[in-house]
């Protein structure tokens, strides 16, 4: 049979997936990423084990398709975003590990420019918030501290470029480009133009002929070269997504006012807002969804961020022990009837939408003699639920009309998660049948490319969601939720 190929470059690993000309997962594989933890509130990543383990999931998936006599038409690639590489091209050196987007070294140097009035021109030019989560104060540091000054060719790159110029060859004529998606996540694209803005490359101090060419998110972006990938030899990279912009994608939300949710790493809130640039909202980002290039209008959207949702389960059992696997927080939550009175704030790298408080640090309050690992549990999986209800607050406070909220990623498999959405944010939500939404996006738009599906309608009659959640008596939840709020005050 006829597979298109996904790659999802994540935080916490790197997936392989094989999708069938119905979007149904045919196989997958997935290697866990380590994390490097340098100093109180730096998170980094080895480049190179990056694309090692792209090389190894994918040649895992690519030769069992190939024992099985199909056909692989095509590559997607998806990644997380404003992770930063600095590297030379025309040695493969790298200076210094990549800079993590949940990493706030630089949260200092944007108060600076902050502090100067730089942000209504970010705001304006880019659709995005002066904070050290974006790309572009992290290259910054790098021309600041990276050790970049001998390199032949120094480059930047976010882990879809980075990939792209690893798997087509490298040093030996690797492409070098990116896309919209991604792009819009440095700082430094023009939001109208989709192209590098002079005034924000000025701002930070960025060579242009650093950064990758932009091309739309459907398109030819070359083909895996035979050194890297034998088993995948010539198969074209036909679509490239931002995961989060990904995850909208492979939930088919195509039409303006439908939104995701993605609980990974972090929590994700994306709308569909159409054809236009809708301006910038408060505690909100405006980003570019997809360009599927050919003459037709980009799309945009609208985000909310939270930086740790699945990061906090994986504290709660790699740093105190917990549980051991992550699928048991559920029933050691529901093994009590409530969080006693604990909140638990998840603001380990400071705190996203729409707060954007860089200084708040995570914390547990409410702590009483009888509370023990279920309340704390529980009070975490509510905080999940609570960090996207501020976010969907925020949206309508916009003025953006949400019809329902459709929900992917590893901890959108909690039933208790996903009834406390639909109460807090006062929304149906759809739990997609698929919880890799990443890499189904990747997936579906590379397919689209290739010729294996032929317009967004097909894709969306593909999409399925296997249960509803619908909204129960706010009463509590409101009371649940004021109790954060105000526990957020103490972080």
């Amino acid at each position: 049979m006829e597979l298109v190929l996904a790659l999802d470059a994540g935080t916490s690993g790197v997936r392989a997936v094989a999708l069938d000309a119905q979007a149904q997962v045919r196989d997958s594989s997935y290697l866990e990423l380590t994390q490097h933890f340098p100093r109180p509130g730096e998170v980094e990543h080895d480049a190179r084990e990056i694309a090692a383990l792209c090389v190894a999931t994918l040649r895992d998936v690519a030769a069992r398709a190939r024992a099985n006599g199909d056909d692989i038409v095509a590559l997607g690639i998806t990644n997380q975003r404003e992770t930063t590489v600095a590297f030379d091209r025309a040695t493969g050196q790298l200076p210094h590990r990549a800079i993590v987007w949940q990493d706030r070294r630089t949260a200092g140097y944007c108060d600076e420019l902050d502090a100067r009035g730089e942000t209504p021109k970010v705001r304006s030019t880019t659709g995005l918030v002066l904070d050290a989560y974006f790309s572009a104060s992290k290259m910054r540091w790098y021309l600041d501290h990276g050790h970049m000054d001998n390199l032949r060719a120094p480059s930047f790159a976010t882990v879809d470029t980075w990939l792209v110029w690893w798997l087509t060859g490298g040093v030996d004529d690797g492409v070098f480009a990116t896309e919209p998606s991604n792009a819009s996540r440095t700082m430094l694209m023009d939001l109208d133009t989709l192209r590098w803005s002079e005034p924000m490359t000025t701002l930070f101090d960025v060579d242009p002929t650093m950064l990758a060419a932009i091309q739309p998110s459907l398109s030819t972006f070359g083909t895996v070269s035979a050194d890297v990938i034998p088993e995948l030899a010539g198969v074209p990279i036909t679509g490239i997504l931002g995961d989060q912009q990904s995850a909208l994608f492979g939930q088919a939300c195509f039409r303006p006012g439908v939104v995701k949710a993605t609980y990974g790493t972090g929590s994700f809130i994306l709308a569909n807002v159409g054809e236009r640039n809708p301006g910038v909202f408060d505690g909100l980002i405006t980003t570019l969804a997809w360009d599927l290039g050919d003459g037709a209008p980009p799309t945009y959207a609208v985000e909310g961020s939270a930086f740790v949702a699945g990061a906090a389960v994986q504290w709660l059992r790699d740093e105190v022990g917990f549980v051991d696997d992550s699928s048991q927080l559920e029933a050691l939550a529901t093994s009590v009837n409530d969080s006693a009175g604990v909140q638990f704030v998840p603001a380990f790298t400071g705190l996203g939408s729409p707060f954007w408080r860089s200084d708040a640090r995570g914390s547990i309050t409410g702590l009483s003699r009888g509370v023990g690992r279920g309340q704390i549990a529980r009070a975490l999986i509510e905080s999940l639920a609570y960090q996207v209800r501020a976010m969907t607050d925020a949206f309508r406070d916009g003025g953006i009309a949400l019809h329902e909220l459709r929900a992917d990623g590893g901890a959108a498999a909690m039933d208790h998660l996903m009834q406390l959405q639909a109460s807090n944010s006062k929304l149906t939500v759809l739990r997609s049948t698929s919880l890799e939404a990443t890499a189904r996006g990747a997936a579906t738009i590379a397919g689209l490319g290739a010729g294996l599906w032929s317009s967004l309608d097909e894709l969306n009659e593909l999409w399925t969601y296997d249960r509803r959640f619908e909204p129960e008596d706010p009463l509590f939840v409101d009371l649940g939720y004021a109790q954060w709020r105000r526990a957020l005050e103490h972080a």
